[in-house]
């Protein structure tokens, strides 16, 4: 086989996990630009660096020794999901995490429960990366973490804090329950208030969807439902301002506990 033809194969091959099933297939995905791949190259999970040759003159220093598969201008639009590709791509291992890890000792939980839109995903991963949160789970008919919108989203932190999915929510809070955890459930009509919780214990919170909220069935399993207080004209936050909210609340009453500054 020539280097040509290999590196033809492996451009079509990662073309592939621009698809759900592709990625399932591999074990792999695309990190497109120089964050997502500047984080991916830091967990070591690269496996294959594909960049134009404008790419690697742009970004030589986040580089360095790492090979790299020159492409053209073409091939990096098929690699690329947005308009104006940057055409720095890289395929990356899937992180190997399971639930069971994640809940041996786990202090705080972020929970997307039917989170279709791969924004809110994405936004909801940083949050939990920043909050310090033990992982962030996708639970029931949640979108792909992978996906590529997702990733953006993310800014880098699908790489830096646990992201699982757990396809039944109901079991999920089971466990939950059973690693130690107080599960949390935020809804418009909750009976307790966000400002009379102790939170310095371990918690995990559940987000609904932008569109439907948490179903019925997973807030009655909740230890607790939760709503945000508001002073003002509005009925509801977005899922990244409630989530922003609450984890940002149950991270300092963490941090508090711990006898360290907030």
């Amino acid at each position: 086989m020539t280097a040509l033809t290999e590196k033809s194969n492996r451009v079509a091959a990662a073309i592939k996990l621009q698809r759900p099933a592709g990625r399932r297939h591999a074990a792999r995905f695309l990190a497109e630009g120089p964050n997502l791949v500047e984080a991916a190259l830091r967990r070591g999970l690269v496996e294959d660096v594909f960049a134009t040759e404008s790419a690697l003159d742009r970004f030589a220093d986040l580089l360095g020794a790492v090979e790299v598969h020159p492409v053209t201008d073409r091939a990096a639009k098929a690699l690329s999901d947005t308009v104006t590709p940057v055409g720095l791509v890289a395929v990356c291992r899937m992180p190997e995490v399971s639930l069971a890890e994640v809940l041996s000792a786990p202090r705080l939980v972020a929970v997307a429960v039917d989170t279709a839109d791969p924004g809110n995903a994405g936004t909801l991963i940083r949050l939990a990366d920043a909050m310090g949160a033990d992982a962030l789970v996708l639970a029931g008919d949640g979108v792909d973490p992978y996906n590529a919108k997702c990733l953006r989203a993310s800014a880098g932190s699908i790489f830096s804090v646990p992201v699982v999915e757990a396809p039944d929510t109901l079991e999920l809070v089971r466990d939950l329950v059973y690693a130690g955890l107080v599960v949390m459930a935020t809804t418009l009509d909750g009976e307790t208030s966000l400002d009379d919780l102790k939170l310095d214990v371990p918690t995990a919170w559940l987000f609904g969807s932008e569109a439907h909220g948490l179903p019925t069935t997973v807030a009655e399993a909740a230890d607790v439902r939760v709503t945000i207080p508001m002073a003002g004209g509005a009925e509801s936050l977005n899922v990244a301002a409630a989530a922003a909210i609450c984890l940002y609340q149950s991270a300092a009453a963490l941090r508090g506990s711990d006898g360290s500054s907030a």
